[in-house]
């Protein structure tokens, strides 16, 4: 096993995204020493939002494993949602510890890299967002979708709950009848009535619509919610040909709604799936190791 630069006594991996931060400490030789959970850090619900998240992950993660925490003493590998905006990547570098080595990248590189152990392969990560990516022979790489909310972000949670919301929507004006999912669909977003719904929907980014997909799952027999769920299987193929055209590479659903979506892939893809090595933290546990062959950030 390959030792990083001894200035670092500990490599950590951070996987961010919409609805949370997920981290993995390692000491200078890559052997884990303990993981944490936290809130989310995608860069799209603010760049200072996302810094607070990671470090209080970290945190937890050092005091998870009985160690003192302290920037100067870590190599920082990130995979977050948002790096794709370039303002958005400049100011997470710009506010960043003192001290630490970092390396950031998008949280689909950092997916692709554990899932298939830095091998050739196609990943579709299905979180609050969605992305896929490719790896190929020669070590480049390809993405499809992830082009962020509201617009893209096929088949992601925060995708399926804004459809999810029309469903309530209709229901509340007369459009459809009432039914569980909608009376569900209610109580998570503590409305009554179509003021109150007014009300959550204006506040609503895409974590917020998120805590709706749920309720498609829990409901899937509902005609409207088995068909969002077909919806958003063909859109998981549509991106995976987009990468692999020829479909001979090795393909990961990856992220907290890759094992629920799965069924509702269509048959020809679903054969050819894999399970994912690892997750999108032992990924960026991998730019934590490139991290930590830098020189540390200057004091500012």
């Amino acid at each position: 096993m390959t030792t990083s630069n001894p200035s670092y006594t500990y490599l950590v991996g951070v996987d961010g995204g919409g609805s949370g931060t997920r981290v993995v400490l390692a000491d200078a030789n890559g052997v884990e020493l303990a993981r944490a959970s936290g809130g989310p850090s995608g860069l799209g619900l603010g760049v200072e939002r996302a810094w607070k998240a990671i470090d209080a992950t970290i945190s937890r993660a050092f005091g998870s494993a009985g160690l003192p925490f302290e920037w100067s003493a870590c190599a920082l590998g990130c995979g977050l949602a948002g790096v794709n905006h370039a303002g958005w990547l400049a100011q997470f570098h710009e506010i960043a510890p003192e001290g630490c080595a970092l390396v950031v990248e998008s949280d689909a590189l950092t997916t692709l890299l554990g899932a298939h152990g830095g091998e050739p392969g196609v990943i579709v990560a299905l979180g609050t967002g969605s992305i896929a990516a490719s790896l190929g022979a020669r070590g480049e790489v390809r993405i499809a979708g992830g082009y962020g909310f509201p617009s893209g972000d096929e088949a992601s949670g925060a995708w399926l709950g804004m459809r999810a919301a029309v469903h309530l929507q209709q229901v509340l004006d007369g459009r459809a009848p009432a039914d569980d999912w909608s009376r569900a669909l209610l109580d998570c977003t503590n409305a009554a009535n179509r003021d109150d719904l007014v009300v959550w929907l204006s506040a609503a980014n895409q974590t917020a619509y998120a805590t709706l997909a749920p309720t498609i799952f829990e409901h899937k027999s509902h005609p409207f919610a088995e068909r969002l769920l077909h919806e958003a299987g063909a859109e998981i193929e549509k991106m995976v040909r987009a990468l692999d055209p020829e479909q001979v590479m090795p393909t990961a659903l990856c992220g907290g709604l890759a094992t629920p979506l799965e069924p509702f892939v269509p048959e020809r893809l679903r054969g050819r799936l894999r399970v994912p090595i690892a997750d999108s933290a032992m990924g960026a546990l991998q730019l934590a190791r490139r991290a930590a062959t830098g020189k540390p950030r200057a004091a500012r």
